[in-house]
């Protein structure tokens, strides 16, 4: 919504470009970065951003969780009052991308109580917060001493709305200018309204299985990979998504290329087998009734999922038919999302259908990292897997400046995702938006950081 900004941002293309910093350079050693701050910026209180305040914002983003705090950093200080220098203990490629993420927002020294906890969210942004009360509603009101674009629309507001047809009724009425996450199934219906234009945009998010490779159902690769050729990707892509081609062997989407190999097309029977062949070798038999038993013990999962993104509950469905078919009972639960931060954390977690986001960090690495470092995995990443090749090369890579050398590496990282299957892709995810037709200058930020409302305005349509 704009309140809050970063040091660096990203544009569409996930490039670093200026923000709060103006321009900035790395030492030959990539151990010193130094950022030159913008001129005249003015946070929401009325007081003039200046290093001390940069510094003081990520010193404090730095004791908190996220990815700032595994950064190798050994001192953040200020050069005068236009100039942060960050020192770090070794090369780190991904800082840039890091001090771009929403978490290291630049805040007011007086936003912070004596435990530096936000009290007031005092940014730098062309809207200041005007109302706030989660998790529903936050109203912004624009903030005319801003450093860039001004703002033109007085006040936006934002509202979760967690049913889909809800939302989809909001849109049709006119009663919201702007409604993301539509439901695959409303859209038909909202392409053909004359108030409003649907558009349709591809992110580095993708509809991914986590499965717990702990569990003794799932800890040989060969049950994983029966499980991922079980799933029907293209009719679920086409039949329930209602997005033909979105289908997704991969973690990441082609236009992440360092990560995505384009010498995997699809998984073929040919070089791993049948699901059927996959499981019988490892002592799965099917029942009397097709279903499949081990031990006298059935092939039992509970899938769960989350409402907030209306496909996830149907294309969960889908799976749950798609594996009955091999023989594998699947209970699916509905659930908040939340429930599967718990599920990693308690060790109860089986299998979970989520929509990952993979750019919420620009550089892909950050998450990687998180999702499968050398810990195990991550709350939205693998569970009780770890692989010392992989964590070695993501090691690696952060360090990696050469961009031969790291497309390389990744290219390996890609691959071992692909073979262990710690976690099955099923469709990369296209955004589904409906834009009230006096609204002019919408556009879709891809790793989804900013509304750009600041570039709207209202028409008469």
């Amino acid at each position: 919504m704009q309140v809050v900004e970063t040091l660096l941002d990203v544009n569409e293309k996930g490039l670093l470009i200026p923000a709060l910093a103006k321009d900035w350079q790395v030492s030959e050693d990539a151990r010193t970065w130094t950022f030159d701050l913008r001129d005249d910026v003015y946070f929401h209180d009325g007081t003039l951003m200046n290093a001390e305040a940069v510094v003081n914002s990520l010193l404090i983003a730095q004791t908190k969780h996220g990815a700032l705090r595994n950064a190798p950093i050994n001192s953040i200080s200020a050069a005068g009052d236009s100039s942060v220098v960050i020192s770090l203990s070794r090369p780190y490629t991904l800082l840039g991308a890091v001090l771009a993420n929403y978490a290291n927002g630049i805040l007011s020294p007086a936003a912070y109580g004596n435990d530096e906890e936000v009290l007031v969210l005092s940014g730098t942004g062309p809207y200041k917060v005007f109302q706030f009360a989660p998790p529903h509603k936050l109203v912004v009101e624009k903030f005319d001493d801003y450093w860039g674009k001004k703002a033109s629309i007085p006040f936006a507001s934002y509202l979760t709305g967690h049913r889909a047809e809800s939302r989809v009724l909001q849109a049709k009425s006119g009663q919201a200018d702007i409604v993301f996450g539509l439901d695959p199934a409303s859209l038909p219906s909202l392409q053909r309204m004359d108030i409003l234009t649907v558009s349709s945009n591809s992110i580095p998010r993708t509809i991914v299985l986590k499965l717990n490779s702990g569990h003794r159902f799932l800890n040989d690769v060969r049950a994983r990979q029966a499980l991922s050729l079980a799933i029907d990707r293209k009719g679920i892509a086409k039949g329930v998504l209602r997005i033909p081609g979105s289908e997704a062997e991969q973690i990441l989407p082609a236009s992440m290329s360092n990560w995505h190999l384009d010498n995997v097309t699809s998984e073929t029977e040919s070089e791993v087998g049948t699901p059927e062949s996959l499981l019988s070798s490892l002592g799965w038999n099917k029942s009397a009734n097709g279903m499949l038993e081990r031990e006298g013990e059935l092939f039992e999962l509970t899938l769960i999922t989350y409402a907030d993104r209306p496909e996830l509950t149907a294309v969960a469905t889908a799976i749950q038919a798609q594996w009955q078919a091999i023989g594998v009972t699947t209970k699916v639960e509905i659930t908040n999302s939340s429930a599967i931060a718990m599920g990693h954390q308690d060790g109860s977690l089986e299998v979970a259908l989520i929509a990952r986001n993979y750019g919420f960090i620009a550089d892909p690495l950050g998450v990687m990292l998180s999702d499968f470092g050398s810990n195990g995995g991550g709350d939205w990443g693998a569970m009780n897997w770890n692989n010392s090749a992989l964590s070695a090369d993501l090691m690696t890579l952060e360090q990696t400046s050469d961009p031969v050398s790291y497309k390389e590496i990744a290219q390996r990282s890609a691959q071992i995702l692909f073979n262990q299957r710690p976690m099955i892709p099923v469709s990369s995810y296209v955004q589904q938006t409906s834009v009230n037709n006096r609204i002019k200058g919408f556009r879709y930020d891809p790793f989804e950081r900013s509304f750009y409302l600041n570039e709207m305005e209202f028409v008469k349509p």
